[in-house]
């Protein structure tokens, strides 16, 4: 398949496919907050900084370099969008698992995927159509499909920010029963996901067979980038290596889901962006589990200071 016939591409994903996706993605985001407690936000505005980096990486750092790599490669329309958008996304809920499994900060994995939910509902479509629109190619996509941030905004706030604020009320309401059911609904939710999406990605797989080999590379490159903004920002702003392994895994690991339901929802299922966004959730957990093998076997502790500290991503 050529670049011109992904750009010209449309996935098709049925109504009620979607709908799947929105809910499950509310229950995931319900299953975050689970996880949270009030008095953890009060822990963070004690101490701010590793989430405070680590969202300043992810919102600001790396939708702006990704905008920088859309131009330096030159690529067709839909896959720099597909980019722009993937990297305008909240961290995945799998970065929680991913640094436990890593040795790194867990809590602020945590918190950072709830606060990033949260920051997501108005900084998504602020940095889809600021970087979309100021990258040559992508700008005519855009308006074409005449993006209103305000439509892109209420999405997100539906599909991201209740259900994060309905998992904080029922975990402060029913404290013993959330304590219960936390890991095994987060669990169910997981395969439920994985389970919609591999469903509806059926009914495309002939497509998606034919393109994914033009975006392979240029996801793994992208990927890579994100994962390296996250450490590079956290070692430079001198945090330990426990809060730079969850600041690096969060800012690497983006909530692709969110993404895809924006392609369908905004773009028609645009090939070059849904592919991107697929392969994105595919390949971020390939380069998470490889990170957690590495860390995993080279344990930090949990307050070591950074003067002490070594890079050890080589």
């Amino acid at each position: 398949m050529t670049a011109v016939e992904v750009d010209q591409l449309r996935l098709n994903f049925s109504p009620a496919g979607i709908a799947a996706i929105n809910a499950v993605i509310g229950l995931m985001m319900f299953g975050v907050a689970l996880d949270m407690k009030l008095g953890d936000f009060k822990k963070i505005l004690a101490k701010p900084k590793a989430p405070a980096i680590g969202l300043l990486a992810q919102f600001v750092l790396l939708p702006a370099v990704t905008f920088g790599l859309t131009m330096v490669l030159d690529l067709q329309p839909s896959i720099a969008l597909g980019m722009i958008l993937v990297a305008a996304c909240p961290g995945g809920n799998l970065s929680n698992l991913m640094t436990y499994l890593s040795g790194g900060n867990t809590a602020v994995s945590v918190t950072m995927t709830a606060i990033s939910t949260l920051v997501a509902v108005v900084m998504t479509p602020l940095n889809l159509s600021l970087w979309g629109g100021l990258n040559p190619n992508t700008a005519p996509v855009l308006h074409a499909v005449r993006l209103d941030p305000l439509d892109v905004f209420v999405t997100v706030f539906v599909i991201l920010g209740i259900p994060l604020a309905l998992g904080l009320y029922a975990g402060h309401r029913w404290p013993r029963l959330v304590e219960r059911i936390r890991r095994p609904f987060k669990i169910a939710t997981v395969v439920i996901f994985v389970g919609v999406v591999a469903a509806a990605l059926g009914a495309n797989w002939a497509y998606f067979l034919d393109a994914v080999g033009l975006v392979m590379l240029v996801v793994a490159l992208h990927n890579a980038l994100a994962i390296g903004i996250g450490y590079t920002a956290a070692r430079a702003a001198r945090l330990s290596r426990y809060d730079t392994r969850a600041v690096a895994i969060e800012v690497g690991i983006q909530n692709s889901a969110l993404g895809l339901v924006l392609v369908f929802g905004f773009f028609d299922g645009l090939g070059g962006m849904a592919i991107i966004t697929a392969w994105w959730g595919v390949w971020h957990i390939v380069s998470g589990l490889t990170l957690a093998a590495i860390w995993g076997r080279r344990p930090v502790a949990p307050m070591a200071p950074p003067e002490a500290a070594v890079a050890d991503l080589g």
